[in-house]
């Protein structure tokens, strides 16, 4: 099988991780618009048609599925995106989701979601916590996170500080769902910010639970095949999945 991963820049990589860590497919097609990024502080309307650009790459691939890696395409455009593509699309929104209420059983529990502008705006996780009976989430948005993992600072006085902007006057919540793909590239920064004393899920593990709950595996592959493509400055997201895939390793 053939997966494509479309992101807004880097931050899909870290679902590209965890599908590449169960071995579910033998090609990846990997495309971030870096030349765009971030979606998050941007209208509707142009999240759509970026969305739709973005379908019309992946023709060119064959690909059997489309993983939209962005919370904020997730949120805002799945609709539009599955009237114009001939292949299966999912999110990442319902699976972290999924991720939550498996690993977080009591509903009463302090939630804290984290996202951009437009996905906290959009009410797309809260509205589905509380579908799911969870009574106490709070949504924050903090979209300064995007850049910053953009330049590539996941440690250091910059990121400190504008974890103590976001944080600084919240109590630590009992799970923090990181409703970003960027944002598992900054979790160990948010976990220690909260002592280690909260859960953190984020959207890599949750597809690939959703995947093997949805689709039949039945075939691993040992080696995948990861293409990456990039609008702007291709070079510097392969030097981050360097980093990122496999250095870590």
């Amino acid at each position: 099988m053939k997966v494509g991963v479309f992101d807004s820049g880097i931050g899909g990589l870290t679902v590209v991780k965890s599908l590449l860590e169960h071995h579910l497919f033998e090609e990846i097609v990997y495309f971030g618009d870096t030349a765009r990024v971030p979606y998050g502080v941007k209208d509707k309307n142009t999240i759509i048609r970026y969305s739709l650009e973005a379908i019309e790459f992946f023709k060119n691939f064959d690909i059997d599925l489309l993983i939209t890696a962005c919370n904020t395409v997730s949120a805002y455009a799945l609709t539009e995106m599955r009237e114009h593509a001939p292949f299966d699309i999912i999110g990442v929104v319902e699976p972290g989701i999924l991720a939550a209420e498996n690993a977080l059983a009591d509903k009463d529990a302090n939630v804290l979601v984290l996202g951009t502008k437009a996905t906290v705006a959009s009410r797309a996780y809260d509205t589905l916590l509380s579908r799911h009976g969870y009574n106490n989430v709070t949504t924050k948005a903090t979209g300064l996170f995007v850049p910053i993992v953009e330049e590539g600072l996941f440690e250091g006085e910059i990121l400190k500080s504008t974890l103590h902007h976001y944080f600084g006057e919240l109590t630590t919540p009992d799970a923090i769902i990181l409703g970003c793909t960027h944002f598992p590239l900054i979790a160990n920064a948010i976990d220690d910010y909260f002592d280690k004393k909260s859960l953190l899920i984020h959207s890599g593990e949750a597809i690939v639970e959703y995947l093997e709950r949805h689709y039949d595996f039945r075939d691993r592959f040992d080696h995948t095949k990861l293409r990456l493509f990039a609008s702007e400055n291709p070079d510097a997201l392969k030097a981050v999945a360097k980093k990122w895939l496999y250095d870590q390793h």
